[in-house]
């Protein structure tokens, strides 16, 4: 079992309004300091991630925590979706997301929508594939969470999950700790005047489930055939699941 209460570490009644002002206050430079801190292998791992949906060529998407966009901008470039929802509880991150989208033309295909994201309102079976960027390990229930996403998809419709998460091999897991525990935070702080927000973030990786725990939690949310995929020495975890 993972330490639900160790993944959370506000009061679980005020988890979502702490995060919800968290990232609004963050939103203007939250692009800029997630490409620097992560010298922009981030743009690699979404991509890896939605090259997992390609050959099922979905019409309909969900991308939930979606943030500013950028993994839902992305999916759209590279899978020509008929329609795409971000889903996200910070209208401060999903405004900068609504500029992009309109500045790259595609607010006829992506649209914003405020949603709790372990409450959807969407109906069942309403899309072909639901996507997360980052942004799971946020959730104040990870169970729930993951049921509503699978409740929403349609059967036999593919989730694509990508996660940070804690390497598990010297030295990238000694390298790893040291840099999310000072570069990470320190950095963030200057950059997003937030004195809590990168501290979270490192506190959220290293309490989140990984690997062969994840598919199981997975699984037990509804979905079948469950895989994950390391990357960057286990920087990254993509997770693929089918309902």
């Amino acid at each position: 079992m993972y330490n639900q209460e160790k993944i959370n570490p506000y009061h679980a009644g005020e988890k979502a309004q702490q995060v919800e002002a968290m990232f609004d206050n963050i939103a203007p430079t939250y692009d800029k300091l997630n490409h620097r801190l992560s010298w922009d292998i981030d743009r690699y791992w979404r991509k890896k991630a939605i090259r997992q949906l390609a050959p099922f060529r979905p019409q309909a998407m969900l991308d939930i925590a979606t943030g500013t966009g950028d993994f839902a901008i992305l999916s759209a470039q590279m899978l020509k979706p008929q329609r795409l929802v971000g889903a996200d509880i910070s209208e401060g991150m999903m405004e900068v997301g609504r500029q992009k989208v309109r500045r790259l033309g595609l607010d006829k295909t992506i649209t914003f929508e405020k949603e709790d994201c372990l409450n959807l309102t969407y109906n069942d079976e309403t899309f072909d594939a639901v996507t997360a960027a980052f942004g799971i390990r946020n959730f104040a229930d990870l169970d729930k969470g993951l049921k509503e996403m699978c409740r929403v998809l349609k059967k036999d419709g593919h989730l694509s999950i990508v996660e940070l998460t804690t390497p598990v091999s010297f030295p990238m897991k000694q390298l790893f700790h040291v840099y999310s525990h000072t570069v990470l935070p320190t950095y963030g702080r200057l950059i997003s005047k937030d004195t809590s927000a990168y501290s979270y973030l490192t506190k959220t990786i290293e309490a989140f489930p990984q690997g062969e725990r994840m598919v199981e939690i997975l699984r037990k949310a509804g979905f079948g055939q469950t895989s994950f995929r390391r990357l960057t020495f286990g920087i990254c975890t993509m997770y693929f699941a089918t309902k």
